[in-house]
């Protein structure tokens, strides 16, 4: 069976949405963004490994992907489960960038890079990274330039706060080389805004994806969460209206995970606030609904896309690909991580920096990259890693070719996890054609929950009660 999946149905939600299922499996679950999972990661991992792993990738001399982690914000959205400093000071955003500067240089000089490496991908996330002056900007980048060869074709996203942009900036960001944009909008109704602390207008949103389009953004991306306090089923329909009329080429569509012992801003929303369990489901409803009429495809987890988009087409290759920053088309990318918190994966290895900025400038000026915590993989993560990539990301497992690969019976290896599988097989999740594991348009909503079957860290530990619910 071929691993392209037809993935354009004319009713979305009648094949997508399922409440029963939904209701019977929306349990606790890693969103795998990696494999193990970074709850996994560990203080055993030092810096030495991190170094050990960067001289190993650079041997291999393939193109590779960057993350900068940018940290301030101006306000806080009580919703945010990100790392963030809120901040109005901008000397603490121009301190920073130098060090990110120092960060880069002993990263590079670690990899015995005598000119610059190839880069396919590149993003800089937060926080929020329109806080930075243009002056911040044009010096992050050419830090970045001055050791790393940005390649035509790679894709180089920033995450936009509508709120806090001018046409300036769009301008500024598509001359330093970006060329997709993603927004986060969450909600147009008022009541909703309040309730999170933050306002942001359809026009002021408007305005960033039009400006985008004039300087040559080759995609725009729209951010919404479900589940967030006053929000109802009518009020979610028209924020998806208005910003499907602004035509953005992906969108986003997360469920909010209301975890305030763990993210303390969290604690400013009222429970009673947040909508029923019923209402999440008929506003997940409605949304499917609305946007397979609108003609998206659904990618997977809470991905949509447009049918000629990069994502959609990778999809249909079986080339789509999952990392830190949700799905990607640059399949296979080592990811070095720059800032405070942010997360690397290069050769066998994750690497995690330090969280606050304290720790961040200590390292650094001390010569030492900021490691707290990471992971090796052994041979069954990475072979589990590989498996469950697969099923995120294309929705089927050729098991045969996969075991021919990895020199396992596949029968034997997975003997538990196929027993396992039996429940979710009966329930509709997932189907075995001619050996092959293949997820069904019913139950790629769910496709977490299969792909937990495969998680041995998760068996093994069966600490569910971190993670959010799988819708």
């Amino acid at each position: 069976m071929s691993s392209a999946i037809n993935n354009s149905p004319p009713d979305q939600k009648e094949i997508l949405f399922h409440s029963e299922l939904l209701q019977k499996f929306d349990i606790n679950g890693p969103r795998y963004t990696s494999y193990p999972s970074a709850d996994r990661f560990h203080n055993a991992f030092s810096e030495q490994d991190y170094l050990g792993a960067l001289k190993r990738v650079a041997k291999v001399n393939e193109p590779l992907s960057l993350y900068f982690h940018l940290p301030f914000c101006p306000n806080i959205c009580y919703y945010c489960g990100c790392n963030k400093i809120i901040t109005k000071d901008h000397g603490r955003s121009a301190k920073y960038i130098k060090y990110l500067a120092k960060e880069i240089a002993m990263v590079t000089s670690a990899m015995g890079a005598q000119k610059k490496i190839p880069i396919t991908q590149l993003h800089w996330g937060g926080g929020t990274p329109t806080f930075l002056s243009h002056e911040e900007m044009i010096e992050l980048m050419h830090h970045t330039r001055e050791y790393f060869e940005l390649l035509p074709g790679g894709e180089y996203s920033i995450e936009i706060d509508p709120r806090r942009v001018t046409e300036q900036d769009i301008a500024l960001l598509a001359d330093l080389g970006f060329n997709r944009i993603s927004l986060g909008v969450q909600d147009f109704n008022l009541a909703v805004q309040e309730a999170v602390h933050r306002i942001q207008t359809i026009e002021e949103t408007q305005a960033v994806m039009d400006w985008s389009r004039k300087y040559g953004f080759k995609s725009r991306s729209v951010d919404l969460i479900y589940g967030l306090p006053k929000q109802t089923p009518a009020t979610f329909k028209e924020t998806v209206d208005a910003v499907l009329k602004m035509n953005p080429d992906r969108l986003s569509v997360y469920n909010y995970a209301h975890l305030p012992h763990i993210f303390k801003p969290q604690r400013r929303i009222a429970e009673a606030d947040l909508p029923p369990a019923a209402d999440k489901l008929d506003i997940l409803s409605n949304t499917i609904e609305r946007l397979g009429e609108a003609g998206y495809v659904f990618i997977g987890m809470d991905h949509f896309a447009k049918p000629d988009d990069e994502l959609a087409i990778a999809q249909r290759q079986g080339k789509l690909h999952r990392n830190f920053q949700g799905y990607s088309t640059q399949a296979e990318c080592d990811l070095l991580a720059f800032g405070i918190s942010s997360i690397g994966k290069v050769d066998d290895c994750y690497s995690q920096n330090v969280r606050t900025l304290d720790e961040y400038y200590e390292a650094l000026d001390s010569g030492h990259l900021p490691v707290l915590r990471g992971m090796q993989l052994d041979k069954d993560d990475l072979l589990r890693r590989e498996l469950i990539g697969e099923l995120m990301c294309q929705f089927t497992l050729k098991t045969k070719a996969f075991a021919k690969d990895h020199g396992i019976n596949f029968q034997d290896y997975f003997k538990t996890e196929i027993e396992e599988l039996k429940s979710l097989e009966e329930a509709g999740l997932l189907e075995w054609l001619e050996g092959n594991i293949y997820v069904p348009i019913k139950g790629r909503l769910l496709a977490r929950r299969v792909a937990m079957t495969f998680d041995r860290h998760l068996r093994e530990s069966q600490a569910k009660g971190t993670y959010s619910r799988v819708l």
